[in-house]
């Protein structure tokens, strides 16, 4: 059984940052993916960045250039490092775990962890 565990959420204002963990316990392949997502109030959850061991790596557009996915299955740690926030990032984060390989689609994902709040305040 695979757990994870986001951390690292808070409060910013515009043009802040945050550095997101996702603690993995369990087994976990290279191959298998790493994805975040956002769920804004009112709305479902939402691709943000994914990643696997073999270096693949996609982000959504919206957040290109501002965050980045590290990590990797030896470590079962996974970051999302978000900088140049805007009040568009707030929700919650959850990070969750694709076998095999990447989508950005949630129903995909296998295992989620509880999720982390961020709030960016103009």
């Amino acid at each position: 059984q695979v757990q994870l565990a986001e951390s690292g959420g808070g409060s910013v204002e515009t043009g802040g940052s945050l550095r997101l963990s996702c603690s993995i316990s369990g087994d976990i392949s290279s191959g298998d993916c790493v994805g975040w997502f956002r769920r804004a109030p009112g709305n479902e959850r939402k691709f943000v960045a994914m990643k696997n061991s073999r270096s693949y790596i996609l982000y959504t557009a919206s957040v290109k250039g501002r965050f980045t996915i590290s990590g990797n299955s030896t470590q079962n740690m996974f970051y999302l490092q978000m900088d140049s926030l805007k009040p568009e990032d707030t929700g919650t984060y959850y990070c969750g775990i694709q076998r095999g390989y990447c989508s950005t689609v949630p129903t995909a994902y296998a295992y989620w962890g509880q999720g982390t709040e961020v709030t960016v305040s103009s």
